[in-house]
């Protein structure tokens, strides 16, 4: 009977965790909505590659958190392949997304050495301490909010970036390609390891976390939207 209530605990945080992402879903945001109707600027686009270049090259650090900081050797290997995947690929995934900024018309050594920021510091800082101050599961909770989202996203940003922004190349969105089967694979890894590490005593803890990770990324894309005056309704 035990068995049984510990996995009927298991299954209600991680169902608790995807009702958190899904009240916050990055396709719910004004600046992806706007996306998907075509009416973005050139401008737009390009400052949010500039930002979110950051994060990308940013994320290998939060994988590296996390798997520093857990002793279960099976999550650490599985984190590791995450973390492969990321810098170790022939092209990796900054690279590639330096591919998707180049294809606006952005010189790469300038979005490298571009200034973050706030949202985008603030983002970047809130990821990383989610993933290596708070424990395992809190820091596989914060991974999971975000990856567990990144196929649909980036499903609809192919399709706006071909309907609407001139990209007939795919390698200039093959960054949004690689992600929609990597981080569908990613995310049930995540959501395993979640139901094997997280217990009821850290659920507060998690799901705080999933917030801050999703407050952080509509943060970002609200400066671009506040940047462009591209929907009022851009809030945190």
């Amino acid at each position: 009977m035990s068995h049984i209530s510990d996995f009927s605990t298991k299954a209600s945080i991680l169902q608790a965790i995807d009702a958190r992402v899904a009240a916050q879903h990055l396709l719910q945001h004004p600046f992806y909505q706007a996306w998907t109707r075509g009416e973005l600027s050139l401008d737009a686009l390009r400052d949010y590659a500039t930002q979110y270049y950051h994060h990308v090259a940013a994320f290998p650090t939060y994988l590296s958190a996390v798997h520093a900081q857990t002793d279960d050797a099976e999550v650490r290997r599985q984190i590791l392949t995450n973390l492969m995947d990321e810098e170790a690929g022939n092209p990796n995934h900054p690279e590639l997304w330096l591919r998707f900024a180049e294809s606006l018309g952005l010189n790469r050594s300038d979005v490298k050495s571009s200034a973050q920021w706030p949202a985008t510091k603030k983002l970047i800082e809130d990821f990383r301490a989610c993933c290596g101050q708070r424990g395992t599961g809190v820091g596989l909770t914060a991974l999971y909010a975000y990856e567990s989202q990144i196929p649909a996203v980036s499903e609809t940003k192919i399709e706006g970036l071909k309907a609407f922004y001139g990209f007939n190349d795919p390698a200039g969105y093959d960054y949004f390609t690689v992600h929609v089967e990597a981080d569908r694979e990613h995310a049930a890894v995540e959501a395993a390891q979640i139901a094997q590490c997280v217990n009821e005593s850290e659920r507060a803890a998690a799901l705080e976390a999933a917030g801050e990770v999703l407050g952080g990324l509509y943060g970002l894309l609200s400066a671009v939207c506040e940047r462009h005056s591209i929907a009022a309704a851009c809030v945190n």
